[in-house]
């Protein structure tokens, strides 16, 4: 019913247009010959008005038939630029083309000066029905948002493509509640020009000037072309305003047409590492994986479930996801049936600290490439409950990879951590235990284990951003353990394409650590995120510090000294070279920890320090 009045409706405006354009027609020649005679009605002469009467129906077919060829009475007129009105200059231009040469063919004359009088009065016409609605609308916006109060202010930064654009959007749209109220460009030629009748006022470093006297509510970021560490140097200055700041995704959309303002996004902490992210041609590198069968465990979590969507865009033979949580695991089941109809998609829920249930598992889905990612990560969970971070990360991953041994898996890849580095809690001893595991497991196994180590990855399950998110929105404070506890980051996807491609490098034995750029205050991100939630810290919205929670180090650590570094042809995966051990002695300690943490002992910590050595829990220091 709905398509039917908007059919409806188009039928009546295309309809409404013609009649106009009719009409204009016949003015426009009428008024030709008036104005060529001095706007003397009883001085056009006859021979000059019985043409014009005679023949002006021919003029009207003809000049629907050329606007209808013009697309005149299909545009978007709300929409029209310069596109809409070249093809109104030349349609008129046409149809007075077509009337001197029928005039001429029989035999016609009229004043010279008739013609352009003709097309001029005829352009100017149609112009006006075209336009006339969008400049009413414009005024009646402009009034509107000079009285309005609730008119949110905006300054944009950028005045090239995409600021035009951007701009425009907002001055014609009558849903947009905002108002441009300045431009911001670096190009010293732009400063004082005007953009769709909004000012080019100065540069980047008169932000916060201009912010304040111009009583600005939100910044938008109009650069999609200009790389991260340029933008990061842009919003170290636009911070001190207070203001809300938003900016445009990315180049692409700006190509595509596609720049808007619903494509604006809220400016998030990745914008504010200073770095371009990190881009791996997966493609080039996952072509191991097509047609093959791919096990994922802890498939519903943060980094699991990421390499499931990574992997099922490569095509996969099959792809088995493993995970005991089943809430996330249905979320990302649903995810991939929907994005990847034609896959083909198991999904198991399933413990890795059951023996048989693995074995079964393995044994019916043979998978040719494992990306074991199941483990407990929480660092002060973990340290309330150590037996259960043991009999998780440790014996889960030992019968996985018992499973991948026994059933013959090409490639076994485990995510390790950072905090399997000189451990200071039983989440990262744990972690290093695994490593050992595999690397214990590649010596004698047909299959290559390697696992690959990386540090804290953005707005994943139990990190500090949903966390800080939350308490801002909440009022505050923001709690941050100590002030000069730094991290690595990386986000989820960049993490993920690194580890794929680390799998792809893998001969067997290997630990990639990969790069994960500079280290990152905690306490400034906690500060850039209120001020870029338009809060003012300390003001606003406080920052309390906790103190170190058990097991918390001031930093993480990538490396061992015994492990040296190896690199890679990718220059953000390098290879740790695996420490010598005794393996009969490793297990027997790891056999000895399995009978022993089913006791649920109070001493765990002691056990694990005998086969991590470089393991000092917190309060041992």
């Amino acid at each position: 019913m709905k398509k039917i009045i908007r059919d409806n409706q188009l039928l009546l405006k295309k309809l409404l247009l013609i009649i106009y354009d009719i009409i204009a027609v016949s003015v426009s020649g009428y008024l030709a010959l008036l104005m060529r005679f001095e706007l003397e009605p009883s001085q056009i002469p006859e021979q000059f008005l019985n043409p014009y009467r005679r023949y002006n129906w021919i003029m009207i077919i003809i000049t629907i038939l050329v606007f209808y060829a013009f697309r005149l009475y299909s545009s978007l007129w709300t929409y029209a630029g310069a596109v809409e009105l070249m093809n109104i200059v030349l349609a008129g231009c046409v149809v007075g083309g077509f009337q001197i040469a029928f005039y001429a063919f029989i035999d016609v004359r009229m004043p010279r000066s008739y013609w352009l009088l003709f097309i001029m009065n005829l352009i100017i016409l149609i112009f006006a029905s075209r336009y006339f609605y969008r400049a009413f609308r414009w005024l009646v916006g402009y009034i509107r948002g000079e009285n309005a109060a609730e008119m949110h202010r905006v300054m944009v930064v950028g005045a090239g493509a995409a600021g035009n654009v951007l701009i425009k959007e907002i001055r014609n749209s009558r849903y947009i509640q905002k108002k441009v109220v300045c431009v911001i460009d670096d190009d010293r030629d732009k400063i004082g020009s005007f953009i769709h009748g909004v000012k080019i006022m100065g540069n980047r470093y008169e932000i916060p000037r201009l912010a304040k006297e111009l009583a600005v509510d939100e910044i938008i970021i109009a650069m999609p072309a200009v790389s991260q560490k340029e933008i990061k140097g842009i919003l170290d200055i636009c911070k001190e305003t207070g203001c809300e700041m938003k900016r445009l995704p990315g180049i692409y959309q700006l190509v595509n047409g596609d720049v808007s303002v619903a494509k604006l996004k809220d400016v998030d902490v990745n914008d504010l590492l200073g770095r371009d992210p990190i881009e791996v041609n997966l493609d080039s590198i996952l072509g191991y994986v097509e047609n093959k069968v791919i096990m994922v465990t802890g498939g519903g979590g943060s980094i699991g479930s990421e390499l499931c969507r990574q992997i099922a865009s490569h095509h996969p033979k099959q792809l088995v996801i493993v995970d005991i949580y089943e809430n996330t695991t249905y979320d990302i089941q649903n995810e991939l049936r929907r994005n990847y109809p034609e896959l083909n998609l198991v999904v198991l829920i399933a413990s890795v600290r059951n023996t048989k249930r693995m074995d079964m598992i393995f044994e019916k889905y043979r998978p040719e490439i494992v990306y074991h990612a199941a483990a407990h990560k929480h660092v002060p969970l973990m340290e309330d409950s150590p037996n259960e971070a043991v009999k998780n990360n440790v014996l889960g991953t030992w019968k996985v990879v018992q499973a991948a041994d026994k059933w013959k898996v090409k490639r076994f890849v485990m995510i390790s951590t950072d905090k399997a580095v000189n451990p200071t809690n039983i989440m990262g001893a744990t972690k290093r235990i695994c490593e050992m595991i595999i690397q214990t497991y590649n010596r004698h196994s047909d299959t290559e284990f390697v696992a690959v180590r990386f540090g804290n990855v953005l707005g994943s399950n139990g990190s500090v951003i949903p966390l800080f998110k939350k308490q801002i929105e909440a009022g505050g404070p923001v709690t941050v353990t100590h002030p000069d506890i730094i991290r690595y980051f990386m986000t989820i996807p960049e993490a993920v394409s690194l580890v794929l491609q680390a799998g792809a490098y893998a001969k067997g034995g290997e630990i990639f650590i990969l790069d994960m750029g500079e280290p990152v205050k905690i306490v400034d991100l906690a500060r850039n995120l209120i001020l870029l939630s338009g809060h003012k810290p300390d003001d606003d919205i406080k920052i309390e510090f906790t103190g170190l929670r058990p097991g918390e180090k001031l930093y993480e650590e990538m490396l061992m000294a015994e492990e040296g570094m190896q690199d890679t042809d990718n220059k953000l995966i390098h290879i740790g070279k695996p420490i010598q051990m005794d393996e009969e002695k490793f297990m027997q300690q790891l056999n000895d920890l399995r009978d022993y943490v089913v006791q649920e002992p109070d001493d765990i910590r002691r056990v694990v320090q005998e086969i991590v050595p470089t393991y000092t829990p917190m309060q041992q220091k």
